[in-house]
């Protein structure tokens, strides 16, 4: 009478995906097959798990109440299978990482692909997001931000001390526009203003001999990744305020011209953070002292 563990699964997969088409893509079975096997389980239960048509599939009411009950249960089957593997010493499997582009840009050599060379049976995923997600909820092994917006309960691990904030411009818009020698020429600027993950508008900042403040400087064209306002700034658009080392590069060719350095103060660099859990599975630990071994 009893389902195996591969035929709940395939219950929650059909479910989770609303049918048995898209659930066999992702099972990597064929739909004929993952039907039979719920029919079976079916069969044996004595139960109609899912109302069937040629049009739909959805749960009958017994099949409610039974992935009500079957869901937390799997859930902890599952944790107890990572907390077994948890143990291994040797890292395995795929390090998931959540981060932005820019932060990529300048962690995949140092960190990244020093990784791999050590560990090269690993896999690494890494996925760019301009908004801040959970990484816990989306299945991420750890994520990797500035420290300001990483959330308190996360357990950090510092990669740069400090982040150097950098006001760049083309030469041709700085040409036509002039160079701002304080912040508050920039009211006379065309500005690429940063739209925040939370929805409000970052006020650029300012600090020169113990005097700090922020400012909301006007613009026409608002983006919310960095890699977009620099784009936006090479080809003559406005003045973008990005982090030093995103620019350097371009500022080294002669792209782009750095103004008004001596305003623009260090903030919090990037750090690596995960959840905090009893266990840390080999192959983020092994990050993680790669983290501190090589943390600038």
């Amino acid at each position: 009478m009893r389902g195996t563990l591969a035929e709940l699964e395939a219950v929650l997969t059909v479910v989770d995906h609303g049918g048995f088409r898209a659930a066999a893509r992702e099972i990597g079975v064929s739909s004929s097959a993952l039907s039979q096997q719920i029919a079976a389980l079916e069969a044996r239960i004595g139960v109609r798990l899912f109302n069937r048509s040629t049009r739909s599939v959805a749960l009958s009411a017994a099949g409610e109440q039974f992935v009500a009950e079957i869901t937390p249960a799997l859930a902890a089957i599952r944790n107890a299978i990572d907390l077994a593997g948890e143990h291994r010493t040797v890292p395995t499997g795929t390090l998931r990482i959540n981060t932005s582009i820019g932060a990529t840009r300048m962690i995949l050599s140092p960190l990244v692909l020093e990784y791999m060379r050590r560990y090269p049976q690993m896999a690494v995923e890494i996925v760019t997001e301009g908004a801040l997600v959970d990484v816990n909820a989306q299945g991420f092994d750890a994520g990797i931000r500035i420290r300001e917006a990483v959330p308190s309960e996360m357990i950090v691990v510092p990669i740069s001390r400090f982040v150097r904030p950098a006001i760049v411009g083309a030469p041709r818009y700085l040409d036509g526009h002039g160079i701002p020698y304080t912040p508050a020429d920039l009211m006379n600027h065309r500005c690429i203003r940063a739209r925040m993950a939370s929805g409000t508008r970052y006020q650029w900042e300012f600090e020169r001999r113990g005097e700090a403040f922020t400012l909301d400087v006007p613009g026409l064209l608002t983006l919310d990744e960095s890699d977009l306002m620099l784009r936006a700034a090479r080809e003559g658009a406005g003045l973008a305020y990005l982090n030093e080392w995103q620019v350097a590069e371009d500022i080294a060719a002669g792209r782009l011209v750095q103004v008004l350095a001596e305003w623009t103060p260090p903030y919090p660099g990037l750090c690596l953070y995960y959840p905090g859990r009893r266990h840390i599975p080999a192959k983020l630990r092994a990050f993680v002292d790669l983290v501190k071994e090589i943390a600038w």
